[in-house]
């Protein structure tokens, strides 16, 4: 097995890296603090490709392979995770489904401007009460002929106020459960589409996360993606490419909060030495920077079954639940590391430590990741 990155892999990694130094870096303690959408510096990640990576070039995106994806997620996270996760859902969730399960008419309308960054999108499944859940949906999408009319709400939105196109699963069908749910594209703009309150989050406080309200809005049925009954198959597909997302954010922001904490305690001074040469410091060092290779190849793994046309169902679920996990563990360690310091906002890793427990929660819980997990470890 060969863990050597490519030339254009290392070549897409420096440049991310570069960027997030550059373009990200400056004001984004600024934009936490003010829960800011980081309007200019998504603008200029459609331009260098990164919102539309694993697209086609001839729909605008960058035809690049998964492990790219990774390694540009990673690096964006490791400065601000509230631009990653943007990156990732117009990635993973909208691109992806659309490129994926869309009509050729669908990816000329949308695609294209999706992938450049004229436009970004965002996944819609999560409501009051059905979060991973996806058959407990209550929005309802009723046939009417030529469209649908849409009813319901949906909660914790991703770029629910700066998105132009949204992917809204509903029901169709209850009688057939599962197999009765629909994927619709609905446009901004739509009557009846109606943007609830934006959420106080506790982290990635940078990204619009926000309540969409459908009152009878009025959907063309040429907007369903695949066939009727489709949806909750998209959802399950299209979560489980999240998935790969989501580690790789978490990833990064471990990786960040590390190598602050590495640097300061190579800088800090206590009892007439540098802390990192004292054992109790040294000893955190080395647990932190084992997990995050570890989670790091569980990441590079699953981005390999995808790449390699495998079921990546488990790595995926696998990656993401330790990543996370992982990432909460090395984003405390790191405040702790720099004691006092770490408990103000100068110095980024508390932020870094907010925007880590999101990690645990979205693209399907720790928990729901475990299911996922077990039932493919316990099948006989």
């Amino acid at each position: 097995m060969d863990f050597n990155l490519t030339e254009e892999h290392i070549m897409i990694r420096d440049a991310a890296r570069e960027f997030a130094k550059t373009e990200l870096l400056p004001g984004v303690i600024e934009r936490d603090d003010k829960q800011e959408f980081p309007t200019e510096q998504i603008k200029k990640m459609g331009e260098l490709g990164f919102l539309g990576m694993m697209v086609e070039p001839k729909y605008g995106g960058g035809g690049m392979d998964t492990i790219s994806y990774v390694l540009a997620m990673e690096e964006i996270s490791k400065v601000d995770a509230s631009c990653s996760v943007v990156m990732s859902v117009n990635n993973s969730l909208v691109c992806w489904g659309i490129e994926t399960y869309g009509t050729e008419e669908q990816k000329q309308k949308y695609l294209t401007r999706l992938a450049t960054g004229e436009i970004i999108g965002a996944f819609c499944l999560s409501e009051p009460e059905a979060g991973s859940d996806a058959t407990s949906q209550k929005t309802t999408a009723i046939d009417k002929g030529d469209h649908y009319i849409l009813n319901g709400t949906k909660n914790w939105i991703t770029n629910g106020s700066t998105a132009s196109v949204y992917l809204v699963i509903a029901q169709t069908d209850v009688e057939k459960g599962h197999k009765g749910i629909n994927v619709l594209i609905v446009e901004k703009g739509m009557p009846g589409f109606e943007l609830g309150p934006k959420e106080n989050k506790l982290g990635i406080r940078g990204s619009d996360t926000h309540s969409l309200l459908f009152t009878d809005v009025k959907v063309p049925k040429e907007n369903r993606i695949g066939e009727d009954g489709f949806g909750f198959k998209f959802a399950m597909k299209t979560l489980a490419g999240g998935r790969i997302g989501i580690a790789s954010q978490a990833l990064g922001i471990a990786s960040g909060a590390y190598e602050l904490a590495l640097q300061y305690s190579k800088e800090r001074k206590a009892f007439g030495k540098e802390i990192s040469r004292h054992q109790a410091i040294a000893f955190k060092l080395a647990d932190m920077a084992t997990e995050i290779e570890a989670a790091r190849h569980l990441c590079m793994k699953a981005a390999w079954d995808k790449d390699q046309h495998a079921n990546y169902d488990l790595s995926g679920a696998m990656a993401k639940l330790y990543a996370a996990d992982m990432a909460m563990r090395v984003t405390v360690e790191a405040v702790q590391i720099h004691g006092g310091y770490g408990f103000v906002k100068e110095y980024h890793v508390e932020r870094m430590m907010r925007d880590a427990k999101i990690t645990q929660i979205y693209e399907g819980t720790s928990e729901i990741q475990k299911i996922v997990i077990s039932r493919s470890v316990l099948k006989d």
